[in-house]
């Protein structure tokens, strides 16, 4: 249905829903109500009000252990600190973006769906090596735990998936964004199917998760090729 101009910009404007650091604006737009410092992902912002200062992450950040790995997981993993007091708006190519209150649980998040965290979540860089030499690319993955928010973003929406030790649940790495962070995946290899499709797949290279805990996947296989971010 088409609308005059004061109508649209009365259907999309801004609407201040409460008091909470992070609040989803809309399904694919995240707003910080900042007060202090977030680390958000490299590239994300699209807008702000107030006064932010956005500062790329050094080298020797989080001592020479994080650098070394950081480096050997690729660029992906760049983060920049937004500090100052305002209203942060960040999105990534139009994808859904969901965001929860650690409380003291911890995660383990797909290094390229990770959006934003608070700067009061203690944070890792792993790499997933097994995958690195079975995948495009690699994948490298960032641990999350303590107090405070985290935002992620998927391909539509999200579904959840629990772990028992009598039900394990097996994934295509390219779907999985994030899973409990006491879970350790192991890597299933069907070379017979891998023989016959002639390329890796969900179907021929799984994750595998076995224990108590939880894994997040989304309706899309983002396969991320070495060099190209």
């Amino acid at each position: 249905m088409v609308q005059d101009l004061n109508k649209f910009l009365e259907n999309t404007r801004d609407v201040d829903k409460g008091n909470e650091k992070f609040e989803l604006e809309t399904d694919h737009l995240l707003q910080v109500n900042l007060d202090g410092m977030v680390w958000i992902k490299h590239g994300a912002m699209v807008a702000y009000t107030g006064d932010i200062k956005f500062e790329r992450e050094k080298v020797l950040e989080h001592g020479l252990g994080k650098a070394l790995k950081k480096a050997f997981t690729g660029e992906g993993a760049m983060l920049t600190k937004a500090r100052g007091n305002g209203r942060l708006y960040l999105a990534e190519a139009g994808k859904n973006i969901s965001a929860f209150d650690l409380a003291g649980g911890a995660i383990t998040v797909n290094g390229n769906d990770l959006l934003a965290f608070d700067e009061t979540v203690k944070w890792d860089v792993k790499m997933m090596k097994k995958l690195a030499a079975l995948a495009s690319g690699g994948l490298f993955n960032v641990t999350l735990q303590g107090d405070g928010m985290v935002a992620i973003t998927t391909h539509h929406d999200p579904v959840t998936l629990k772990v028992t030790p009598e039900v394990p649940v097996y994934t295509d790495p390219n779907a999985t964004v994030a899973w409990s962070a006491d879970l350790q995946p192991n890597f299933k290899t069907d070379v017979s199917f891998r023989t016959f499709i002639g390329r890796s797949s969900g179907e021929s290279y799984q994750m595998e998760f076995r224990g108590n805990g939880f894994v997040i996947i989304q309706p899309y296989e983002e396969v991320y090729y070495a060099g190209q971010q």
